[in-house]
């Protein structure tokens, strides 16, 4: 990939150091308590931890572009752990990560849901954006994504935070969290080909964007 590499789960302006959700206090203890369970739950609460607590960072950093505030991301990030350990049983294999941001995912959703207007919904042109190209082939330079590598991280961030949500969205998972197509469509809930879509729709604005902010390497994109 050759896009916004901003180095995985970073964002820029700087983001305050996640915090381990206070779900985890000691190892867990918490969930322990407010299920009414004894040490006989440790397995399960090891392996939860294994599988979710590496994923932490992104957890928190999809929250933070999803919600665009940093004390909100994080109590996104407290319910969404504990809804995943409390869902854990039905959890089958060993990479968590998709499943886990999608749940943080529904519950940011559910969050602005109740806080915020809601936001334009974008849809899925499949007559331009409906072909069937690889999901984690080499995708190729154009003026956006050359743009996208040389400019400014400020400047991009600030781009990219003008994004409606569900375009924002699907750039942060690919370009920030390096998830591929099918993961994204996992958390999203959505077909590839709208995953597509979605990056290819939100590459452009970004592109657009810059040229607007006329930034260093503009250029590249006329």
């Amino acid at each position: 990939m050759i896009a916004i590499r901003l180095g995985k789960g970073s964002a820029a302006p700087p983001m305050p150091k996640t915090r381990v959700p206070t779900i985890f206090p000691s190892a867990g203890a918490c969930m322990t308590s407010e299920r009414g369970e004894d040490s006989s739950d440790g397995d399960k609460r090891q392996r939860f931890e294994t599988l979710a607590l590496q994923h932490l960072d992104a957890a928190y950093n999809l929250a933070r572009w999803l919600v665009r505030n940093d004390d909100d991301a994080n109590d996104i990030v407290q319910d969404a752990f504990l809804r995943a350990f409390r869902a854990f049983g039905g959890f089958r294999g060993d990479n968590a990560r998709p499943w886990l941001l999608a749940i943080v995912r529904n519950t940011a959703f559910t969050w602005l849901g109740k806080n915020r207007p809601p936001n334009v919904q974008v849809p899925y042109e499949e007559d331009i954006h409906g072909d069937a190209r690889a999901e984690n082939g080499p995708e190729p330079e154009t003026p956006e994504r050359h743009a996208m590598r040389t400019q400014d991280r400020r400047a991009i961030n600030d781009a990219l935070a003008r994004l409606p949500i569900e375009l924002r969205e699907a750039v942060v998972l690919r370009e920030l969290e390096d998830l591929s197509y099918r993961e994204i469509a996992a958390v999203q809930a959505i077909p590839i080909g709208t995953v597509m879509s979605r990056l290819s729709r939100g590459r452009q604005l970004l592109g657009r964007y810059l040229r607007q902010e006329n930034v260093g390497g503009a250029d590249a994109l006329q």
